[in-house]
């Protein structure tokens, strides 16, 4: 078998387990992975920063932690399923999490001493809002 069907048959796969975990893929996916990934990056940073360097028993936690965020996403979405909503409970817990992700990247700006937009700062209010996270 050459690499090439190797390649298509686990992309095929990884595509289908998508489509069926997350009830296909949506944009707001696309920006929270894209904030979990901001979030780790800000956080290292600010570690080195303050001198505490990396933590492998932190990095687990936390990364423990975001995969409990998908897990929680991928029960939303079988919510949706089982009740026969029309993605509500996946898009409040998405939303959910972007705002808790932005609240974290905000923290570790802060710890890096650096300026957040004030517009950054009030979108960041209306997804807290929108997420429902205090």
């Amino acid at each position: 078998m050459s690499g090439q069907i190797i390649l298509n048959g686990g992309a095929g796969v990884a595509g289908a387990f998508i489509a069926f975990a997350f009830g296909g893929w949506t944009e707001a996916l696309t920006f929270l992975l894209i904030a979990m990934v901001a979030d780790i990056i800000t956080g290292i940073s600010a570690s080195f920063k303050e001198g505490r360097g990396l933590n492998s028993a932190i990095g687990s936690v936390g990364g423990a932690k975001k995969g409990l965020m998908l897990l929680v996403i991928i029960l939303a979405h079988r919510i949706d399923v089982l009740l026969g909503l029309d993605n509500v409970a996946i898009t409040a817990a998405t939303y959910f999490y972007i705002a808790n992700e932005l609240i974290s990247i905000t923290e570790n700006y802060g710890r890096l001493g650096l300026p957040l937009p004030d517009k950054f700062r009030e979108m960041i209010d209306v997804l807290k809002r929108k997420g429902g996270v205090k």
